[in-house]
């Protein structure tokens, strides 16, 4: 069973010394938060259950990911007082936004732009936690429920997206395909639960994906401090490097399937509406 990287006993000796009283409190929160999670995590090992946290762990890591978050906005939100954005956390979430706009500009269209908040929030979810998964020998990505999760809010939005554009009937009709005449309506039939099973698979792909790359990571590192334990090396830091690039790719592949997805299903509405009185009178030169 892999170990923790910060024990409660460590936690305790960076108390060492004089303190400040926010930091004071911050290693208080985080020795808990350390306590609970590996009990709870001691737990789910006990029934000879799969490598991660129970619910209550899951839970604690979930918690601990959102308290990153916003304190990560919180310090970012310094900066935003003046005009240009010297502030270093909020420069990178400048950029970040920037980069998000671009990939849903560049792949659904224009009307894209309406999409940033959600992506925003997936990406930045599934780094901190791929980030927490460095640290700690669990993360929520590390789990395949809290993965699952994801996917199905994700997916369910996708369809949400296209019954609002293309109607109930509209959006489901064209998993049937072209209309191919009474005498193939069997084909119609059969190319349309093919497309279910289809959209079904997303969310399994979605999800696997991401627990597969993490959860194997924590393997991989484990395998390799066994390796170095005759020669008291901790191998498996030197894959940190390409632990924190997953991190960031993870983010990126999950944000790019969604946009690739939403663009199936869904169309820039002032085009359509651009074509339907494109073919009118030509206007006047002047």
């Amino acid at each position: 069973m892999e170990r923790w990287w910060y024990t409660h006993s460590q936690l305790h000796g960076l108390r060492l010394g004089k303190s400040e009283p926010i930091f004071t409190t911050m290693m208080d929160f985080l020795t808990s938060g350390v306590l609970l999670a590996e009990a709870a995590h001691g737990e789910g090992h006990k029934g000879g259950g799969a490598h991660g946290p129970n619910l209550i762990g899951l839970l604690i890591y979930i918690a601990f990911v959102v308290a990153i978050i916003l304190g990560l906005m919180a310090w970012a939100k310094k900066g935003l007082n003046s005009r240009v954005l010297k502030h270093p956390m909020a420069g990178a979430f400048e950029q970040l936004y920037l980069f998000i706009e671009n990939l849903a500009v560049g792949i659904i269209g224009g009307y894209g732009r309406k999409y940033i908040p959600m992506l925003f929030v997936f990406w930045v979810v599934i780094f901190v936690s791929c980030v927490v998964a460095l640290f700690f020998p669990t993360s929520p990505t590390a789990d395949l429920g809290f993965n699952m999760g994801m996917a199905l809010i994700a997916i369910g939005y996708v369809q949400w997206e296209g019954i609002r554009q293309n109607g109930f009937f509209g959006h489901f009709g064209h998993f049937a395909g072209p209309k191919m005449g009474l005498a193939l309506i069997p084909i119609n039939g059969m190319l349309f639960i093919i497309e279910l099973v289809s959209e079904a698979m997303k969310n399994v792909s979605l999800s696997l994906r991401l627990y597969g790359n993490i959860h194997g990571g924590h393997e991989a590192v484990v395998a390799m401090n066994k390796l170095g334990e005759s020669f008291y090396t901790p191998l498996g830091a030197f894959l940190l490097p390409i632990k924190l690039l997953t991190c960031v790719v993870q983010a990126l592949i999950f944000c790019l399937l969604l946009c690739v997805y939403i663009s199936l299903v869904t169309h820039d509405p002032e085009h359509a509406h651009g074509d339907d009185h494109g073919h009118g009178d030509p206007v006047p030169a002047h």
